[in-house]
């Protein structure tokens, strides 16, 4: 039975159960409702203990009939798209009742509607998509429809004139202010900027295929090379909504940012919660609230109406469908924020981990990846492989220098200036280089960035492991196979190929000609004994 039959099969058993767990009392519509007309999908959470005490006793209660959280790092992944289904959250959602329980279908013909049909689905629900690398390659600039998206819940819907935004806790005067008030250039001076955002998980199956780690429950998605994604904004920036809100009091260490999604951990609920320290929605243009993105209105999957976009940090600190901004002395106790996208040493694992022996991820290191060719592609050449791919640091550092190696870093090669796109304080560089290449068979390509802060990548994948699997910043390496067309027997060889009608390809398979002439067998062993002369 081929493996995609079996994932058939479990997928149905699974939807089965996701039908058998969907709660339709109506009473758990009043215990959970939409509070605000026009925010579909937003169930406030924060500001309800009872609320959420109510939803705890109910997963607990489901809690042995839930889908069990599937292993895919030391199995193969399936080789299907999506790649993973996410049935046990849609589980979680269905349990809870009328208000939720439609959430993960709606949210997928979200996923259909403002997503291109060849998107990388890496997990259906929550959705977690990458482009497919010849389209993030296409620009500096990544078209809405490619651009990444690692979602934590259910995509929310909330209309442009309904929306409000609340802002306070230690400000001096809180506000609450419509859609209309932030796009109002009498109030505020509209900003646009260019930026990259990158999941953390960015190139996290090189982690999970020598060393697998953490499987929370949601899942810590195989992410390639494409959990990273570079569009121009158009906002506001929150340093001067703050200003406007009367600035921040002396106290004031964070800002928080509250998303209108729902968010599961360890059968608790919660909305959406982050934040970052104050010094950085100080600084000029670099944390800003957006509503246009690449020219276009803000898609939904991307947080409309309005978004958080924070420079240069993890993208998980740019809280989509902005609900509340607080202000507070202390870092948001939002389990995203204290419990998740931490970074451990290498001797911490299952066995002794814990929530404050690992650091808050906050700025992105400097980071790059091989698009083009692909890892164990074969490649036919004249002594030259043309190699493409991105290179990107975050704190507002930029990149000066990327050089590339045809040999697993023994020697390396300068992208030349000219052949890498514009500098911006936040966002990527693309590049490109014909590299030299003499040798033939398997070689070991590798990319390494340096930032204007002399930053550079760690050598091997072994370095940054950690037991999240965060931050695979090591020099990214790829396995391809060499055809150097310029020597005289391998362009002998595929011409002989081509007459015979036989492929190169698959590398594996035997040619299916004699490879060499008798004549040719005995000249060559006349002349080249194997039996020594004495």
């Amino acid at each position: 039975m081929s493996s995609n039959v079996v994932v058939q099969k479990e997928n149905k058993s699974n939807e089965d159960a996701e039908q058998r767990l969907t709660n339709n009392d109506p009473q758990l519509a009043k215990i959970f409702p939409e509070e605000l007309a026009g925010w579909h999908g937003y169930i406030e959470w924060e500001n309800y203990p009872e609320r959420c005490k109510k939803a705890n006793e109910i997963l607990t209660a489901h809690k042995g009939q839930f889908t069990q959280i599937p292993e895919f790092q030391l199995k193969p992944l399936p080789e299907t798209n999506p790649i993973l289904i996410g049935h046990r959250w849609k589980e979680y959602f269905a349990v809870l009742g009328p208000t939720l329980k439609d959430v993960p279908g709606e949210s997928w013909a979200t996923v259909q509607k403002e997503k291109a049909a060849d998107m990388i689905h890496v997990l259906d629900f929550p959705y977690n998509g990458e482009p497919p690398r010849d389209k993030l390659m296409q620009n500096k600039t990544t078209p809405n429809e490619y651009h990444f998206v690692r979602n934590h819940g259910g995509i929310p819907t909330i209309d442009e004139k309904a929306y409000r935004l609340t802002i306070g806790g230690l400000v001096n005067k809180p506000q609450t202010l419509t859609l209309a008030d932030l796009q109002d250039v009498n109030k505020f001076e509209p900003v646009e900027l260019t930026v990259t955002l990158q999941c953390s998980g960015t190139r996290r199956i090189e982690q999970i295929h020598e060393y697998p780690g953490e499987g929370d429950e949601l899942i810590n998605a195989p992410w390639g090379e494409g959990a990273i994604s570079t569009a121009r904004y158009r906002g506001v920036s929150l340093k001067k909504v703050l200003k406007y809100c009367g600035g921040m009091q002396a106290d004031a260490n964070h800002v928080e940012f509250i998303g209108a999604d729902t968010y599961f951990k360890k059968l608790n609920v919660f909305n959406y919660a982050v934040s970052v320290p104050r010094r950085k929605v100080e600084a000029v243009n670099e944390v800003l609230l957006v509503w246009e993105m690449n020219g276009k209105p803000l898609p939904a999957i991307h947080g409309a109406p309005i978004r958080v976009v924070v420079t240069g940090f993890i993208g998980a600190r740019s809280c989509k469908w902005l609900a509340r901004i607080n202000v507070l002395n202390e870092p948001s106790r939002g389990p995203v924020q204290r419990q998740e996208y931490l970074y451990y040493g290498p001797q911490v694992g299952k066995q002794n981990v814990l929530f404050s022996n690992g650091f808050s991820i906050q700025e992105m290191p400097v980071s790059s990846a091989i698009m083009t060719p692909k890892d164990k592609e074969v490649v036919v050449h004249q002594g030259k492989i043309h190699v493409t791919g991105w290179a990107y640091s975050g704190g507002s550092r930029w990149i000066e220098r990327v050089d590339v190696s045809p040999d697993g870093g023994h020697i390396w090669y300068q992208c030349h200036p000219d052949d890498m796109t514009e500098k911006h304080y936040h966002a990527w560089r693309l590049w490109k280089i014909d590299l030299p290449v003499v040798a033939e068979g398997w070689l070991e390509l590798c990319v390494r960035a340096f930032d204007n802060a002399c930053n550079t990548q760690p050598t091997f994948v072994r370095s940054t492991w950690n037991w999240d699997l965060h931050v695979t910043s090591s020099s990214h390496r790829i396995k391809i196979y060499s055809v150097n067309a310029s020597h005289k027997a391998t362009a002998q060889r595929l011409r002989e190929i081509e007459e015979h009608g036989d492929s190169l390809e698959p590398i594996t398979r035997p040619l299916m000609f004699r490879i060499e002439s008798e004549e040719h067998y005995e000249e060559d062993i006349k002349k080249h004994p194997r039996d020594p002369v004495d």
